[in-house]
C-alpha cells in the first residue's frame, strides 16, 4: 500500500468521508460505551451521507439493530438535542440524519413492532419523554424554522414517522401534539404548489389514523378551518399535483386528438422542417402489453395527496366551494378542471391494480360529495362554471371529443360514462359502478328538477347504461349474490326511467328524447330476462315496470301494424324491417296512448354517510401510507 508523503502513514486504496466512518464507528458491535461531547458535535457538523447511512442500516438484521439499541437510543436522543438546540447547520444535519435512520429503522420486520421499535428509538421507560421532545421540536421547526427548506425537512421527517410507524403506537404522539396548526402555517408561508404537496399528504395521513375508533383531532381541526387564503393554496397544490400525476399517463399514450395546427399542416404536405419550431421528436410508441403493464404501475407515488383531499372536501364546505370555483389565471388549467382529468385516466383503468381501484374510488367519492352539495351542483350544471378539461381517450370506445371550454356537470358525465364502458368484468367492482351510476343519476335528478338543459351527446350515456343492463343480464350467474348489488340495479334502472318519465325536463330536443325510447325498444327483450334473473319485480325500489311497458307498447304498436310479428322490440329486428325514420314516427305516434307509471322517488338517494365506507377508506388509508413510505425513502 503507498504511504502519503505527509503522514508516512499507508493510504487507503479508498477514501472513505469521516462521516461515513463516524456511522461505522457508532454501529460497531462491540462498542458499548457512550460517544463523547466531541464525537456527536463533529457528527453533526459533517454533512450527511444519507446513502451511507442507509446502506450501512440497512445491512443489520431486524433482531441485531434491537441489540445495537444502546448506539440507536444515542443517535436518536442527540439528534433530538441538536434540533432543539440548534447551533449553525446542526439542526439541518439532523434532520437529514432523522428522516434516514427513521426511514430505515422503521421499515424492519420486527417480531414485535411496537415495542421492538420503541426499544430501538427510546426504551419503554422514557419513551414518553422522548417521543414527547421529538415530536414537540418537530412542531416547534415546522412552524417557526429559519427558512422554508428546514421547514419542509422537518415535515419529512413527520412523514417518515408517520408512514413507517403508523400501525404501531409511536403515532398516539403525533394525535396528544396535535400538528395542524403548524403544518397550516407552514403551508400558509410556502412559496410554490410543489412544497405544499407534502404537508397536505401527512394531513391526510395524520386525519385517518384510527378515526373510526376515536375523535381523531385532525378531523375536527379539517372542519373547523376556516383560512380561505390557506384552503386556495392547498387547491393549486392539489391541481398541480393531478397535473403531475396526469403526466406519466400522456407519456405512455399521448391521447390528445391533433388539431390543425400550421406545424401538423406543414407536415401534412412534407413541409415539416419548416414548421415553427421545428418538427419535433417523436415519441416512443408501445406495444400493448408493454402500455398495460406500464400503466398498471401508475399513479405515480404522490397520489397519496388524494386522501387529504378526499378527507378536506368531505369536512369542509370552504374547501369544497373553491375546489369548484376557484378561479385561474388566463391560460392556466383550473384545479378541478386538473382534477377531474386526472380521474378520468384512473377510472379507465381502475381495473389495471388495486391501488389504482382505490385511487379511482376516491376521486368518485369527492364528485359525490360535491354533488350532492345543491350549490355545488348548481353551478356545475350551469356556464357559470366553464373549463377546458382534458380527459382520458387512450381506449375505445371513444365519446366525442369536446374542444374548448364545457359546463362542468357535461365533462364529469363523461368521466362516469368512460368508467362504466372501460371496466367491465365478470368480477364486476360493483362499488365502483354504484358510485358512477349514482352520480349520473344525482346530476340528472337536478338537472330533471331545474329543467336544466344541456347540450350534450345524451345518447352515448343511454347506450352505455343499457349496455350494462346487457352485461349484467348476460353475467347474472357471477353478479347477482354480490354485495350491494341491488343498490347498483335500482340506480341504472331508476335513472334509465327517469328518462323516460320526466327526460322532456333535461334533455335539450325531442329527438334526444325519441332517441332514448328507440333504445328502450330495442332492448326490449332483454330488459324483461334482466327482471326476471334479479327478481326486481318484487323491489318497491325500483321502477323496472316503466321500462318493460314501456316496450311493451311500442312493441304491441307495431304488432298492431303487422311489422315485425310481434317481435320488432329486438334491435335485430328492428334493423331488418323498420328504417330508423319509421321507428322514429312510431315513437312520436306512441306518445299519445302511453302512459309512464314511475315510481315516486326516481330522484332521490341517501345521502354520503363516510361510515357506510369505512372498510374502503381503511384500504385506502393503507395505500397511501405505503405510496408515502415510498416516497420519503427515495
Amino acid at each position: 500500500m503507498e504511504q502519503s508523503p505527509l503522514t508516512h502513514q499507508p493510504r487507503p486504496e479508498v477514501f472513505t468521508p469521516k462521516i461515513v466512518r463516524l456511522y461505522e464507528e457508532l454501529f460497531k458491535d462491540d462498542d458499548d460505551g457512550d460517544k463523547s461531547e466531541g464525537f456527536w458535535r463533529e457528527f453533526f457538523l459533517l454533512k450527511p451521507d444519507r446513502p451511507a447511512l442507509r446502506r450501512i442500516l440497512d445491512q443489520i438484521a431486524p433482531g441485531e439493530l434491537v441489540h445495537l439499541d444502546l448506539q440507536t437510543r444515542q443517535l436518536f436522543s442527540r439528534a433530538i438535542g441538536a434540533l432543539r438546540n440548534s447551533q449553525g447547520v446542526a439542526d439541518l444535519h439532523a434532520l437529514d440524519t432523522l428522516s434516514t435512520f427513521l426511514i430505515a429503522v422503521l421499515a424492519k420486520k420486527y417480531t414485535n413492532p411496537s415495542s421492538d421499535i420503541i426499544e430501538v428509538l427510546a426504551g419503554l421507560d422514557h419513551v414518553d419523554t422522548v417521543f414527547t421532545e421529538f415530536v414537540g421540536a418537530l412542531d416547534s421547526i415546522i412552524r417557526n424554522g429559519r427558512t422554508l427548506d428546514l421547514r419542509q425537512k422537518a415535515v419529512e421527517v413527520a412523514l417518515a414517522v408517520t408512514s413507517g410507524a403508523y400501525q404501531t403506537t409511536l403515532l398516539t404522539y403525533f394525535i396528544q401534539r396535535d400538528l395542524f396548526p403548524s403544518v397550516m402555517k407552514f403551508i400558509q408561508d410556502a412559496d410554490t404548489p410543489e412544497r405544499i404537496r407534502e404537508p397536505f399528504t401527512l394531513i391526510g395521513l395524520l386525519a385517518n389514523y384510527n378515526k373510526f375508533e376515536f375523535q381523531n383531532p385532525y378531523q375536527l381541526r379539517l372542519n373547523d378551518f376556516v383560512n380561505e387564503a390557506t384552503i386556495k393554496k392547498i387547491i393549486q397544490s392539489v391541481g398541480a399535483s393531478c397535473q403531475a400525476l396526469r403526466a406519466p399517463y400522456i407519456a405512455v399514450q399521448d391521447d390528445m386528438p391533433e388539431g390543425w395546427t400550421i406545424a401538423s399542416t406543414l407536415s401534412m404536405i412534407g413541409l415539416g422542417a419548416i414548421a415553427p419550431g421545428g418538427k419535433p421528436p417523436p415519441k416512443p410508441v408501445y406495444d400493448a402489453e408493454t402500455a398495460k403493464k406500464m400503466f398498471s404501475e401508475l399513479p405515480k407515488e404522490e397520489a397519496a395527496i388524494l386522501l387529504g383531499t378526499y378527507d378536506f372536501t368531505h369536512a369542509n364546505k370552504l374547501f369544497s366551494y373553491n375546489l369548484v370555483a376557484l378561479p385561474i389565471e388566463k391560460g392556466e388549467e383550473q384545479p378541478f378542471s386538473s382534477f377531474i382529468s386526472l380521474s378520468s385516466y384512473l377510472l379507465q383503468h381502475a381495473h389495471l391494480s388495486q391501488r389504482t381501484t382505490l385511487y379511482s374510488h376516491l376521486c368518485l367519492m369527492v364528485f359525490r360529495l360535491l354533488i350532492e352539495d345543491p350549490v355545488l351542483c348548481k353551478r356545475m350544471c350551469s356556464d357559470e362554471g366553464k373549463t377546458a378539461v382534458r380527459l382520458c381517450r387512450q381506449r375505445s370506445p371513444y365519446l366525442p371529443h369536446v374542444q374548448g371550454e364545457r359546463v362542468v356537470a357535461t365533462a364529469l358525465m363523461d368521466t362516469m360514462i368512460d368508467a362504466i364502458n372501460h371496466n367491465l368484468r365478470r368480477r364486476l367492482d360493483v362499488g365502483l359502478y354504484t358510485l358512477c351510476v349514482g352520480i349520473l343519476l344525482r346530476i340528472i335528478s337536478y338537472m330533471s328538477r331545474s329543467r336544466t338543459r344541456l347540450q350534450y351527446h345524451w345518447a352515448d350515456l343511454f347506450r352505455s347504461l343499457l349496455s350494462l343492463i346487457r352485461f349484467l343480464t348476460t353475467y347474472a350467474s357471477d353478479l347477482k349474490d354480490s354485495p350491494h348489488i341491488n343498490t347498483l340495479l335500482d340506480h341504472v334502472v331508476n335513472l334509465i326511467a327517469l328518462g323516460l318519465s320526466a327526460g322532456e325536463s333535461f334533455l335539450p330536443t325531442p329527438a334526444a328524447y325519441d332517441d332514448l325510447f328507440y333504445k328502450v325498444v330495442e332492448t326490449g327483450e332483454v330488459l324483461v330476462k334482466f327482471r326476471d334473473i334479479y327478481k326486481l319485480a318484487n323491489r318497491p325500489s325500483n321502477s323496472i315496470d316503466t321500462l318493460v311497458n314501456v316496450s311493451t307498447h311500442y312493441k304491441e304498436m307495431l304488432a298492431e301494424r303487422g311489422i315485425g310479428g310481434g317481435k320488432a322490440a329486438t334491435g335485430r329486428r328492428i334493423g331488418s324491417q323498420l328504417t330508423s325514420l319509421q321507428v322514429a314516427e312510431v315513437i312520436k305516434q306512441g306518445y299519445e296512448t302511453l302512459s309512464i307509471q314511475a315510481k315516486e322517488g326516481l330522484d332521490s338517494w341517501e345521502k354520503y354517510r363516510e361510515a357506510d365506507e369505512r372498510t374502503l377508506l381503511k384500504k385506502m388509508a393503507r395505500a397511501a401510507v405505503g405510496d408515502v413510505k415510498l416516497l420519503v425513502a427515495e
